[in-house]
């Protein structure tokens, strides 16, 4: 028998446990990176953006496998992700480097932040219609990540974080630019996480993971800052594709 119509439509509007879960888990962790940079523990808050990553890697994929996605989560995980990587990645770089700059340093910590939100507001305008398979822009959490691999390693090393100024704002301003811009990333959302796989990926994603516990401050920064410059190399090189294949097209005529 038939649901009635109005209890349908009841319970799509109402909110879903599961993926609202790991939402406010990342959202915490978040939180949590913010306390831990005003404490001056900064390896802490750097991992604490990496834990508020994953957490926002699951809930969509959650909501999505289990048929849980709903308005008030997407808008849900869109304020949480303003707090984990647009405020909490600032602060925490601001904290670590830029406070002895004064006005300068403050003020290239709110470029980041203001970024963030564009960025987030852009995606939520676009993400009917653009192309799932590609980024417009350098996505929030990987900008978050570059922020946080950055102040992880420099702890790590044990880098003052005054003497590391000029690069901590050229790092926080340049990942703020690379949000709101028109530079196309791989998405990796054509990925299946249901479907099956061969073997070989699995041993590759064993292989990944082990090469991360080496050193997590090293892989995961030099990871996310090639993944930042794949955009503008990948544009690039399209642009001189384009522009080769006119030059042909000239010659030819």
């Amino acid at each position: 028998m038939a649901e009635p119509e109005h209890i349908h439509k009841q319970r799509s509007k109402g909110i879903y446990l599961l993926p609202n879960l790991f939402t406010t888990a990342g959202l915490f962790a978040g939180f949590y990176a913010i306390i831990a940079a005003v404490d001056g523990n900064f390896a802490n808050a750097s991992i604490a953006i990496f834990i508020a990553m994953i957490m926002d890697g699951l809930d969509g994929r959650v909501a999505r496998m289990t048929n849980t996605e709903s308005e008030f989560g997407a808008e849900y995980d869109s304020m949480a992700d303003m707090v984990s990587f647009g405020i909490a990645p600032a602060l925490i770089i601001h904290q670590w480097a830029l406070t002895s700059w004064g006005k300068i340093g403050w003020l290239g910590a709110f470029v980041f932040a203001a970024c963030a939100a564009l960025r987030l507001a852009r995606f939520n305008t676009q993400v009917g219609s653009a192309d799932k398979r590609y980024f417009q822009g350098l996505a929030s959490p990987a900008a978050a990540a570059l922020i946080a691999g950055f102040v992880w390693l420099g702890t790590d090393l044990g880098w003052e974080g005054t003497d590391k100024r000029l690069f901590a704002i050229i790092v926080s301003v340049g990942a703020g630019v690379l949000m709101v811009s028109n530079v196309r990333y791989h998405s990796f959302k054509e990925i299946d996480l249901r479907g099956k796989v061969p073997f070989i990926v699995l041993v590759a994603l064993m292989g990944a993971f082990a090469v991360i516990y080496l050193h997590p401050p090293v892989v995961l920064f030099a990871g996310f800052f090639a993944y930042a410059i794949s955009g503008p190399v990948l544009s690039l090189l399209q642009f001189q594709k384009r522009r080769n294949k006119d030059n042909n097209s000239d010659k030819a005529a």
